[in-house]
């Protein structure tokens, strides 16, 4: 018991004499923490303070942002142009630095939708913009330095930085978009902010090397479906892909598949693995999508637009490009003028339109029919007639040398419906690649005769200075030093305007062109389009010809014919349709732009007489190329020194042209494969039309044909002159017919004819007097010396080399230049006299009034000489003779009716031998039995027993003479 009571006070004074101290401990521990405490919260409160005062350092020149503007930012994202074919059919993108299309959350794959989230932010619907430890880990890693980054930005934030921030590196730049982020999540719902994510983020390239954005894009370009259709693997393949868009891409720049896929497939593992421990797949989803064949389902290589239509598609860019242009200037109070003469206000709303064109997405509607489109160009591309290429000196791009190059025949072609203006199809050339030029809308080339129904012949006639049946002299013309030539050299004497259109005389042309160039006929063609008239081809005669200076393109020449088509009503031509915004806003709508240029009169006039150009003239093989018959119209043409090839026609549908030639001007092979360089032109002409009937007939070939309109009358008229017909004009069978402006039809008789007789010598004809043997003289109409004035033509002489052979106008003579008249001495005996089998020849003799020619003959060798026939001077000097024992001589005859001497005398036949008197034989002049005026000869032979005897008697007497 003592021991118990010792041990409990030594405990007592042990616990007395410690507790205290550890109550001291204590007492100073729970001091010190306390004060620890204090002194932590007072550091958090500072630190919290410096950070809160840093963080509002770095945003306090950020803007308090609207709900409207961050709007407008967040969903400002760039998106590429689709181009449509006519009837909307899709044609592709236009060019862009990268590839994008919009789509809406509820087209996208619900598995894409969890492949995202897993991946890029697993709390999404759960914070309000950020995740404070995300951010926290963020910079204790950017502290430490550590080379593991597991990243710190939500979706909000990435959305944040792609569309309103940069993708600077900075505080600075961080801290703005966690305040954007959580004032971007006050505005918008979890759905428009994920929605808007997946439109903007990149994904790489696609299958044709392209740059992408947007899942829509990244779904269609690597795998070949539309983003609502993925699957678990691919929907994981691409979630992966923002994290290192080039690094994972399969693709390259070329659009070839990688070799080495691994990076990708292994990110593609890493988001497979977090939608699973997310919840989103099951164990067994995510085993299958292990397996799944990247390389095997990636879609093919798709060839870009680019590749397929290069003519159209820089041709629809450069067209909308100025739409928008003049839009945008045009919103800024500045018209086409100020654009054209302010080059800086010109590129400032061209850059504005060119990067509007690339990125603001816009829906571009062509007139373009593919079908068409894609024939023609097969056809051009097949075509084997275009001639040799030839050797041609470049600078080459890299050295700066010169360097020889072989260049081809090229072509441009365009197909426009009349009606509305609408360019159907066009052909821009061979290969682009070649030479980035469209032949077809932006090389301007001289028109060559083309021009002829366009500033000559159609201005003329709404002028009332030629209508087709107007008469011009076609001979040697000069004015003002220039001198034009026909093709081939040659001159056609009097012909019509219709045939001088027909075969496409130059000099006729010119002629109507100097008549009419005072009323300014330039300014049809301005009214019809043309926009590259030099300022030197004003009062320059060539034009008449398609002389121009700088030239005109295909698309306006083809443009200005179907004018005539139109009832001389000009519609402009056009290739775009309408340009409308994503959501189907339309923002520009193409109105027809129509101008009167002629009376449809003159435009039916026009038409008609290019009708016979296919009929009969210089593009009559048209007709045996074709493979349907239409009512066509239209003009061949030849650039100087066929350098161009053209040929333009309309029927009452469509207008359309061709041209071929080199593109640093040169000659044309004259033959190639056994065709000429305007028959290879029509050819190619009727191939490309052919092909487009194939695909549209009604449209080439419609039912109708063009129809005459009001005002329009047939005349007849008299080819010498054009005016109504006289009757020596009829008699003389000079009438011709045709169709006129009723306001221009002639009113005047023709007065150019008198009455009169003539021989032919040397096939010419020339006037006699009334005393002139009329064995060899014709009666008829005979042109007036005063005539030739009034004609333009220099001499009747002249005159009479031009025509041809065939003419009706051969025997129309001058009056007094064209006259044979007595020289007042007998012609020179006929020599040359010979027997030619059953013929008797002679030479002409030199007698410049001689006028014919006569045969005498007397049988059995007598004295007793009777004419037996006449030949006239400008006939073949010989006469058929029969075998009849006959004696023959010739002698000349002129103007007056003298004969020459006898010639030799010939025997022909057989008969005893009997001696001819030696005094000069004599002859009937009055016995005009048998003469021949028709260019035949013929032998007059006694045909009665009297006129036998007669002959018996003759020779009796014959004898008595000879014994005598």
């Amino acid at each position: 018991m003592e021991n118990f009571q010792q041990w409990k006070r030594r405990f007592v004074e042990f616990y007395d004499k410690h507790v205290q101290k550890v109550r001291i401990t204590l007492g100073v521990v729970w001091n010190l923490f306390l004060l620890f405490i204090v002194v932590c919260l007072i550091g958090i409160s500072f630190a919290g303070g410096v950070g809160a005062g840093y963080f509002a350092s770095l945003v306090k020149e950020e803007p308090i942002r609207s709900y409207e503007e961050m709007e407008k930012q967040i969903y400002d994202y760039s998106e590429t142009t689709d181009v449509y074919f006519a009837n909307n059919v899709y044609l592709g993108k236009l060019r862009s630095d990268i590839e994008r299309e919009e789509v809406k959350l509820e087209d996208v794959s619900e598995h894409l939708i969890h492949a995202i989230i897993a991946t890029e932010d697993e709390y999404f619907y759960e914070h309000n913009g950020i995740v404070p430890k995300a951010i926290m880990r963020a910079l204790f890693q950017e502290f430490t330095n550590s080379s593991v980054r597991t990243g710190g930005s939500t979706l909000t934030q990435q959305l944040i930085k792609n569309q309103i921030l940069t993708n600077e590196v900075s505080f600075d730049r961080k801290a703005k978009e966690i305040l954007l982020a959580m004032r971007l999540e006050q505005f918008f719902t979890k759905d428009q902010i994920l929605e808007a994510y997946l439109n903007v983020a990149t994904f790489g390239r696609n299958s044709s090397g392209k740059n992408i954005a947007g899942v829509q894009a990244a779904a269609q370009g690597i795998f070949g479906v539309d983003a609502k259709d993925l699957t678990i693997p691919q929907a994981a393949f691409i979630a992966g892909l923002p994290q290192s868009p080039f690094g994972y891409t399969p693709f390259t720049n070329s659009g070839e598949v990688k070799e080495n896929l691994e990076p990708g497939l292994n990110r593609m593992k890493t988001v497979l693995k977090r939608m699973l421990h997310a919840g989103f797949i099951s164990k067994q989803q995510y085993e299958e999508a292990l397996k799944f064949d990247l390389r095997a389902n990636l879609t093919d290589k798709k060839p870009s637009i680019i590749e397929q239509y290069p003519y159209l598609i820089f041709e629809v860019e450069k067209r909308a490009r100025d739409i928008l242009m003049k839009q945008f200037a045009k919103k800024d109070g500045y018209n086409e003028k100020d654009l054209a003469n302010n080059e800086k206000l010109y590129y400032q709303y061209y850059q504005k339109a060119e990067q509007s064109l690339r990125y603001d997405g816009y829906v571009i509607h062509t007139t373009i029919d593919k079908e068409i489109y894609d024939r023609m160009q097969q056809v051009a591309k097949e075509y084997q007639y275009y001639g040799n290429s030839k050797p041609q000196k470049k600078k080459d791009p890299d050295t700066g040398e010169l360097i020889t190059v072989q260049e081809p025949v090229e072509v441009g072609a365009v197909l426009i419906e009349n009606k509305t203006g609408k360019i159907i199809s066009f052909v821009g050339g061979r290969d682009h690649n070649r030479e980035q030029v469209n032949h077809a809308t932006s090389a301007p080339r001289p028109n060559g005769s083309t021009m002829k129904p366009l500033l000559v012949y159609a201005p003329a006639m709404e002028l009332g200075i030629v209508q087709p049946g107007t008469v011009i002299a076609d001979v040697p013309y000069s004015i003002g030093g220039y001198s034009p030539k026909n093709y081939g050299g040659g001159y056609h004497g009097l012909t019509s305007v219709r045939d001088a259109l027909k075969y496409s005389y130059n000099i006729p042309a010119v002629k109507t062109y100097a008549k009419s160039i005072s009323h300014n006929p330039i300014s049809y063609l301005e009214k019809m389009g043309f926009s590259t008239i030099d300022k030197r081809d004003y009062g320059a005669l060539s034009l008449a010809l398609g002389g121009m200076t700088i030239g005109v393109t295909v698309e306006e020449n083809v443009n200005a014919y179907a004018t005539f088509a139109n009832g001389g009503e000009f519609v402009d031509a056009y290739l775009i349709e309408k340009i409308e915004t994503k959501d189907g806003q339309t923002i520009y709508k193409h109105q027809p732009v129509k101008q009167r240029v002629f009376s449809p009169q003159t435009a039916y006039l026009t038409i008609d007489m290019m009708r016979d150009v296919i009929r009969s003239g210089t593009a009559a093989s048209l007709k045996s190329y074709l493979t349907f018959n239409s009512d066509w119209a239209g003009k061949t043409g030849t650039g100087q020194d066929y350098r161009d090839a053209w040929f333009v026609a309309s029927n009452p549908n469509v207008s359309f042209g061709t041209w071929i030639g080199y593109d640093t001007p040169k000659r044309l092979e004259t033959k190639y494969k056994g065709l000429t360089y305007s028959k290879r032109n029509i050819l190619l002409w009727a191939k490309l039309m052919n092909a487009a009937y194939e695909v549209r007939p009604q449209l080439i070939d419609p039912n109708e044909t063009f129809k005459s309109p009001g005002g329009i009358v047939t005349r007849s008229y008299c080819a010498i002159s054009g005016h109504l017909p006289s009757d020596l004009c009829k008699k003389a069978g000079l009438v011709a017919t045709d169709i006129f402006n009723a306001k221009y039809a002639p009113t005047k008789v023709d007065d150019n004819l008198t009455y009169g007789k003539f021989v032919y010598v040397k096939e010419e004809a020339y006037q006699v007097p009334d005393s002139a043997p009329s064995e060899f003289v014709q009666e008829g109409p005979i042109l007036k010396e005063e005539a030739l004035k009034k004609l333009g033509i220099p001499s009747i002489s002249q005159l009479m080399k031009w025509l041809p052979k065939d003419s009706k106008l051969n025997h129309l003579v001058a009056s007094s230049e064209k006259t044979i008249r007595d020289n007042g001495s007998a012609p020179s005996t006929v020599e040359g006299v010979k027997l030619s089998g059953n013929a008797i020849t002679w030479k002409a003799n030199a007698d410049n009034d001689v006028i014919g020619y006569r045969i005498y003959r007397a049988l059995n060798y007598s004295t007793n000489f009777q004419k037996v026939g006449s030949v006239p001077a400008n006939q073949n000097l010989s006469f058929t003779v029969s075998p009849t024992a006959s004696a023959y001589y010739v002698v000349a005859v002129d103007v007056a009716g003298k004969e020459s001497n006898p010639s030799t005398i010939l025997k022909v036949g057989e008969y005893e031998e009997k001696k001819l008197q030696e005094e000069k034989p004599t002859h009937d002049d009055n016995n005009d039995s048998g003469q021949n005026q028709n260019n035949e000869q013929t032998t007059i032979e006694p045909t009665t027993p009297n006129e036998s005897k007669q002959n018996d008697r003759n020779d009796q007497e014959s004898k008595q003479l000879s014994t005598n």
